[in-house]
C-alpha cells in the first residue's frame, strides 16, 4: 500500500469560527479543551483533560517542574524513614481550601483515605501500597506503607495528592461533581456539559501575588481544526492538542504562537481479554492475533500522514529514548506477511472486529488509516466513535473489543505500563492479567535506583510483548497555540501547565 492511498484518509474539512471582539485585560483566559471532561473528581476521573483543568484549579502536595523533577508544592519538604516503610510530609502553612476549610495533616489523610477506601474510587490499585496516614501533628502527616514503594512520590505529584475540602468528602459523589472545591489559585464557578467550565480567581489562595489571570473558561471543541480557527479569530487564547498539521500555518501567523513539548503521553489500542462476553473473539483469546494487529501497523507512516511527522513513533508505554525504554525492542516496521503467518498459526485468515474511539476528528483519522493498513493482513475494523465520557464507560464496563484510549505519562515507570497491564491496573480495563508480570512490577517499585530498576522493567517488557494486551501506536509531542499576547505559558512533558506567572496583554 502506498503512502498516497493513507494521505486521503488524512483530509478534515474546514469549518468557519465567528470573529470575536479583542479581549479585555479583565477578562478570563480562554481555553479549548479537545473533549469534554468526565466529572471533577480525582478519586473517579481517569481523562487526561480533567487534569488540565484540576491542575489550574488545585495544588497538589507535590509538583513536577518542566524537566520532571518533584519540588514542593503543599507539602514544602518530606523525607523516607530509615527502613522506607513511611514517607514524613510536612505541610505548607496558612493554606485554605476554596471554601474556607484550612488545609492541614488531618485534611490530607481524610483524602487519603477516600482515595484508597471509598466505593466509587478508581484511585484504589494506585494506593495499594498505602497502609495508612498518620496525623504527626496539625502541619505533619506521615504515610506508612505496607511495602517499599519508590513510585510514591510520583503518586503525591498527581491525583493521590490532590486534596479536596474535607466537607465535600462524605457527601455522595455527585454532589462532589456539582461543585468540587479544592486547594489552589482559582475556584470552580460553573459548568455547561458538552460547552464549557468556568472558574475564577480565588483571593485566598496562598501564592495569590504570582496569579493575574482574573479567570479561566475551558470550552470544549473536539475538532481541531475549529480550535485553530477559533485561535486565529481571537476568540481564545489557548488551543489545546493544537492538529500537528496546522503546526507550520499557526507558526506563520504573527497573531499566534506555537509551543510544543516532548510528551509523555501515549496511545494505545486496549483489547478487552477477560472483561466479559466481549472478550470471546480471536482478539481476546489468541495473543498471536494481536501481534499480528501490531505488525499490520506502519507507525513511520501514521506518523507522516496524520501528524505531519510531529509525533514519536513508538510500541512502548516508555518514551523512545527515555531511560526506562526497552532498546532490545525497538518500533518495528510494518511487516503484513508475517501478520498472516501469525493470524494462520492462530488458525484464523479474516477477523473482524470493533475499535471504539473518541470524537476528536484527529482520532478519527487515526483509526481509518489504522483500518486501512490492518486489512490487508486480514483484518476487518469497524470504527464506532463516542464522546469521552461514553468510551471511557463502555470500556471501563467490558462493552468493547478494542478501544483507542491515550495515557498521559508519568515521570516514574510505575506510573504508565503497570496501571494498564497489572492484574488490578486501574486502566486495566481488558482485564489482562499476568502473575509474573506483577511479581517483577513489585520487585522493582520496591528498588530506589533507577539502575536497579531497569533490568525488572526489562523483563516485564517481554512479557508485555508476548501477550500484546495492548498496541502502542505513538507517543504525541505536546502542541499548544496561544496568542502572541499571552505571556508565561510554558508547555510541560506531562501536557499539564501552571497559571503563576501568565498574563494576557490588552
Amino acid at each position: 500500500m502506498k503512502l498516497s492511498r493513507w494521505l486521503l484518509l488524512g483530509a478534515v474539512a474546514a469549518l468557519p469560527a465567528l470573529p470575536a471582539p479583542a479581549h479585555a485585560a479583565d477578562q478570563p483566559l480562554r481555553v479549548a479543551l479537545e473533549f469534554d471532561p468526565a466529572p471533577l473528581d480525582p478519586a473517579t476521573d481517569g481523562s487526561y483533560t480533567n487534569r488540565v483543568v484540576t491542575t489550574i484549579m488545585c495544588d497538589s502536595l507535590i509538583d513536577v517542574t518542566p524537566d520532571l523533577k518533584f519540588v514542593p508544592e503543599l507539602a514544602t519538604s518530606w523525607e523516607w524513614a530509615a527502613d522506607r516503610m513511611s514517607l514524613t510530609l510536612h505541610l505548607r502553612q496558612g493554606v485554605v481550601f476554596q471554601d474556607g476549610t484550612p488545609f492541614d495533616a488531618a485534611a490530607m489523610a481524610a483524602n487519603i483515605q477516600r482515595y484508597k477506601t471509598a466505593a466509587y474510587s478508581i484511585r484504589k490499585a494506585e494506593m495499594a501500597a498505602i497502609s495508612g496516614a498518620e496525623i504527626v501533628d496539625p502541619q505533619t502527616l506521615r504515610i506508612t506503607l505496607t511495602r517499599p514503594y519508590a513510585p510514591l512520590i510520583a503518586l503525591l505529584a498527581n491525583r493521590p495528592g490532590t486534596p479536596y475540602s474535607p466537607k465535600l468528602l462524605d457527601l455522595p459523589r455527585e454532589q462532589i461533581f456539582a461543585h468540587p472545591v479544592c486547594a489552589g489559585p482559582f475556584a470552580y464557578k460553573e459548568r455547561v456539559a458538552q460547552d464549557h467550565i468556568t472558574l475564577e480567581r480565588f483571593p485566598g489562595y496562598w501564592n495569590a501575588a504570582a496569579i493575574k489571570l482574573p479567570g479561566v473558561i475551558f470550552r470544549t471543541i473536539t475538532d481541531s481544526n475549529i480550535r485553530k480557527v477559533d485561535l486565529a479569530a481571537g476568540a481564545l487564547d489557548i488551543a489545546q492538542r493544537l492538529s500537528p498539521t496546522d503546526v507550520a500555518s499557526v507558526a506563520a501567523n504573527p497573531k499566534l504562537r506555537v509551543a510544543k513539548s516532548p510528551s509523555l503521553g501515549f496511545v494505545p489500542i486496549e483489547f478487552n481479554v477477560a472483561n466479559g462476553k466481549a472478550a470471546d473473539t480471536p482478539l481476546g483469546r489468541d495473543p498471536r492475533v494481536r501481534q499480528a494487529f501490531s505488525l499490520a501497523i506502519d507507525r513511520a507512516a501514521l506518523n507522516q500522514v496524520a501528524f505531519d511527522g510531529q509525533y514519536v513513533p513508538s510500541n512502548q508505554m516508555e518514551a523512545p529514548g527515555s531511560y526506562y525504554f526497552d532498546t532490545n525492542h525497538p518500533v518495528p516496521e510494518r511487516d503484513v506477511e508475517a501478520a498472516k503467518k501469525l493470524l494462520a498459526a492462530a488458525g484464523v485468515s479474516r477477523v473482524a472486529f470493533t475499535l471504539r474511539t473518541g470524537t476528536d476528528p484527529l482520532d478519527g483519522q487515526v483509526a481509518q488509516i489504522i483500518q486501512s493498513m490492518v486489512k490487508d493482513a486480514g483484518f476487518d475494523m469497524k470504527i464506532v466513535a463516542m464522546d469521552a465520557a461514553a468510551q471511557v464507560s463502555a470500556t471501563q464496563s467490558g462493552d468493547f473489543e478494542a478501544s483507542l484510549l491515550l495515557w498521559s505519562g508519568r515521570a516514574d515507570p510505575d506510573g504508565n505500563a503497570p496501571v494498564w497491564l497489572s492484574c488490578k491496573g486501574f486502566v486495566n480495563w481488558g482485564h489482562y492479567c499476568n502473575q509474573k508480570y506483577d511479581d517483577l512490577i513489585l520487585q522493582a517499585t520496591a528498588l530506589q535506583s533507577p539502575s536497579e530498576r531497569l533490568p525488572l522493567y526489562k523483563q516485564a517488557s517481554e512479557i508485555f510483548f508476548a501477550d500484546q494486551a495492548d498496541v502502542v501506536l505513538y507517543h504525541w509531542s505536546m502542541l499548544w497555540g496561544t496568542s502572541a499576547k499571552l505571556a508565561g505559558f510554558q508547555g510541560r512533558p506531562d501536557g499539564l501547565w501552571r497559571p503563576e506567572g501568565m498574563a494576557i496583554a490588552p
